[in-house]
Formats: C-alpha cells, structure tokens, sequence
C-alpha cells in the first residue's frame, strides 16, 4: 500500500530527499510511526490583535498564542486505519513552552478532492484541503487551501477572515544530518497570525496498529 503522500504527490513523490521519503513513505500495512524529537529555534506570534484567533485556537488545538526560543519539541506521525476504514496519519506536535502546547491534526488522502484533507484540532471540526509539493531542496511542501466546518447537522464552508494560510516546508539537511521545519501562518485581512522553526531527529518505531490512547481524537469526522 502507498503512503497517502505518495498517493497525493504520484511520482513527484522520487523526487523528495531520500530521508524525506523515508519519513513520508510508511503506511498502516508497515505498522510503524515516524517519533521527531529537537528543538524549535523560534516560536512567534503576530501583532496583539491576532491574539484572540490564537487564544480561540488553542481551546481546540489548533493554534496557539505563546512564543519564545530554543523550545524543545516532539511530532508523532502514526500511520493507521481510521474508524471509517481510511488511510490516516497523524501529526502531533508537543511543545514545551512556559504552558505547554499541542497541535493535533489527522491526514488522509481524499480521491474525491484530489488531495491530502487535513482534519484539525480535537475534535476535526476543520477539514482543510493541503496541496503538496517538493521543493528545491527535496524537501515536502504543504500548503493549505479551502476549509470547510463539521459538526453535527452543521457544515459550512469556513470563511477565510477568520482562519489562517499555512505554509509547511520541511527538509533534510546533509550538512548536519538534521531534518528541518518551517511553518509560517497568515491571514490576508490581519497579517501573520505565528508560525515556528527548528530542527529535530527522527526514530521510527514499530507498533500493534492501534495508536496510542492520547492520540486519539475525541470525534472523528467523515465529511470531506
């Protein structure tokens, strides 16, 4: 079976650094997790009035408002079977600020849309088209596109005024044997909303399919 990347990127996906294969070529049939642990060099945050989209953020999250440097970090990448029977990799970042932070998001590959689909936060309330692809460096490129809103009987295109453009590069890099991370987040009425950069180590790990219990959404969302 192949990745959700490789499925998403076709045969762009050679075209990726080695390492980075490597690191996006697993899925649920290999019974594995890609572990990074390092440190983010720099956390920041926009301008005042941006806090309260990263306050709102945070109680879901999905963003949130702290900053600072040197701050150690970790991303879990399970690869497994969603309730829904689809391919589904998380990303879970932990982040050792003064009040530690965690982004929770679960990706598949959807054939309808034609793309990754990034469900984010707690309770994958926010489906969000991610369009991927390689740059100059080998590295993956994620950038996110339309979002729409689920719960319940609700659902809704997510409008843009409220939410944020991501830009996720990330790279290997041979000098130091490092891979390498850089998010930045905007939006087009309030400017940068935060973003973050640093550097980590991978351990891949074997498990039984079942991700661990902390990882676990509180809803899944079938909507896509």
């Amino acid at each position: 079976m192949r990745s959700i990347y490789e499925q998403a990127l076709g045969d762009k996906f050679k075209l990726l650094h080695p390492r980075i294969q490597e690191r996006f070529g697993f899925s649920s049939k290999d019974r594995c997790a890609s572990i990074g642990r390092g440190v983010m060099n720099k956390i920041w945050r926009g301008k005042f009035f941006t806090l309260p989209f990263l306050y709102i953020g945070s109680w879901r999250r999905i963003m949130f408002p702290d900053s600072g440097t040197a701050v150690p970090f970790t991303i879990r990448n399970y690869a497994y079977s969603d309730p829904f029977g689809r391919e589904t990799v998380t990303w879970i970042r932990n982040f050792e600020t003064t009040h530690p932070r965690r982004f929770d998001a679960y990706m598949i590959y959807s054939e309808k849309r034609g793309c990754i689909v990034d469900y984010l936060g707690t309770h994958e309330h926010l489906a969000v088209d991610i369009d991927l692809s390689v740059d100059t460096r080998g590295g993956l490129r994620l950038r996110s596109g339309p979002q729409r809103f689920y719960e319940g009987f609700i659902s809704f295109n997510f409008p843009m005024i409220f939410s944020g453009v991501a830009d996720v590069c990330e790279w290997y890099e041979d000098s130091d044997q490092k891979f390498r991370i850089e998010v930045n987040v905007h939006n087009e009425v309030w400017g940068p909303l935060f973003g973050y950069s640093g550097s980590f180590d991978v351990e891949s790990i074997k498990f039984d399919g079942q991700i661990p219990k902390e990882l676990v959404p509180v809803r899944y969302e079938q909507r896509e």
